[in-house]
């Protein structure tokens, strides 16, 4: 349709000479270029140059309402951003789970009276009793090659002054490279089968968190250890003296890490088992066996007396775990998402009904109804350009910097905790995943104006100006 000058002017509040001071007057003078200029250009250079300028205008109606466009754009950044920091550090501890128990040896089954409860609580009592009779049965099964039972308790360590209290793993500490294949020990360490005084520290025990040098190879140190008195059943107190024959290089089991270990009949002596052991590690032939040993094992102990546990089956119940986390924390950050989209939709609904006048001038100078439908997603699309791209940023350098602060901490010297620090972990952040939250926060922010676009191009031009 035809444009003529003095019809523009004759709508457009402020000066003659177009000079606007208003997002309002510089869309209107905007709108009359575009179609001044659509009888003079090519249709291809004049589409080029119509998205341009209705992408201007887009922009300067969120710099118009900058405190309204910028709390819009945070709630974007908020949602894409955690979103991505949560996958990431989920991955990042996925990766350290698998590392950590890749470190064991896949030919080992660790097996304890009772059926062995994950889901937490205390398991069934069992009424099988672990001794000399059944660990040679066990030795004799098919495929396997050596059982190394073990008695469990728990030291306070008094190494001049500074105190420790650790947990004590009592074995034959010559087949301790069974289970922990990767195991290294210190320069001048030694480990002797029949000393009873000697002492065998994990990495995190012999450096915990804040203090190296705990204890050193040689050193004599003061052990108080408590047990239920035979006679009476009352707990009791003692102490005796050790020497620390060897400190072991970090293995990356945890659980040996922290720990001290002496032999068995010392263990067997202070915590007064009377040969009764706590838990034992069976030695299959290689990993293949393993569930052939399982099944021999539960079947001729029954699967109510005796629990097994196995690599494949910590691996799998510990990446069972992290999924129905990682789902759950990718929810939230969904939500937060959503949120945002809510947040798109009230602003451009306000902006909507704030411009109603400033609609009806363009559509009465000649703005068909697709115009003012682009110009108001073209803000829902800045909007989600910006705030998922900002997301992305923050959500990585989030990511590293929740994940530097997450260095365990257990008990120093003189805390009485037992030490050792939970391993570090770094985000892991792959490309399509990057691209896939990218994508979603602008599809999501895209759709949030489609309403508000929608309720601005079916306003009758009429009906506005009257407003």
């Amino acid at each position: 349709m035809g444009i003529e000058e003095e019809d523009i002017d004759e709508h457009v509040p402020g000066n003659k000479e177009g000079l606007s001071k208003t997002s309002s007057d510089r869309t209107v003078h905007s709108l009359h270029h575009v179609s001044v200029n659509r009888k003079e250009k090519p249709n291809q250079e004049n589409n080029h140059s119509h998205l341009t300028q209705i992408f201007v205008l887009a922009f300067d109606a969120l710099r118009e309402r900058k405190a309204r466009s910028i709390l819009t754009i945070l709630m974007v950044v908020v949602g894409g951003g955690l979103m991505v920091a949560l996958n990431g550090m989920s991955a990042g501890v996925a990766s350290l789970i698998n590392k950590q128990l890749s470190i064991l040896a896949p030919n080992v089954l660790f097996v304890s009276p009772g059926q062995i409860n994950f889901r937490g609580g205390p398991s069934p009592p069992s009424t099988l009793v672990f001794n000399s009779e059944v660990v040679n049965r066990i030795k004799s099964l098919p495929y396997v090659t050596e059982v190394i039972p073990s008695l469990q308790g728990q030291f306070e360590l008094n190494a001049q002054g500074n105190v420790l209290t650790t947990p004590v793993l009592a074995m034959d500490p010559t087949k301790l490279h069974l289970i922990s294949p990767s195991l290294a020990l210190v320069p001048g360490s030694l480990i002797q089968e029949n000393n009873p005084s000697g002492m065998i520290v994990g990495d995190t025990i012999a450096n915990p968190p804040g203090k190296t040098n705990f204890v050193t190879v040689g050193q004599n140190i003061k052990a108080t250890y408590s047990f239920a008195d035979p006679t009476t059943g009352k707990l009791q107190h003692q102490s005796r003296s050790f020497v620390i024959s060897a400190i072991m290089e970090p293995t990356g089991n945890t659980y040996i890490d922290r720990s001290i270990i002496i032999n068995l009949p010392t263990g067997n002596s202070l915590f007064k088992k009377g040969g009764k052991y706590d838990q034992m590690a069976v030695i299959a032939l290689s990993g293949d066996y393993v569930n052939a040993v399982q099944q021999e094992i539960t079947g001729l102990y029954g699967s109510d007396n005796i629990g097994v546990t196995t690599p494949k089956a910590i691996i799998k119940t510990i990446q069972g775990a992290q999924g129905g986390n990682s789902s759950f924390q990718t929810g939230i950050a969904f939500i937060a998402l959503l949120v945002g989209a809510v947040g798109i939709i009230t602003t451009l609904y306000t902006s909507v009904n704030e411009r109603i006048k400033e609609i009806g001038t363009m559509k009465a100078i000649g703005a068909k109804s697709r115009f003012i439908l682009a110009l108001f997603l073209s803000e829902a699309l800045i909007i989600g350009l910006l705030g998922s791209t900002l997301g992305l940023v923050s959500g990585v350098a989030g990511a590293y910097v929740l994940t530097s602060g997450m260095m365990g901490s257990g008990g120093g010297s003189g805390s009485g905790n037992s030490g050792g620090a939970a391993p570090h972990f770094a985000p892991i952040f792959l490309a399509n995943e990057l691209f896939t939250v990218w994508l979603l926060s602008l599809f999501l922010s895209l759709a949030a104006g489609v309403y508000p676009a929608w309720k601005a191009s079916r306003l009758s031009p009429l009906e506005a100006l009257r407003r």
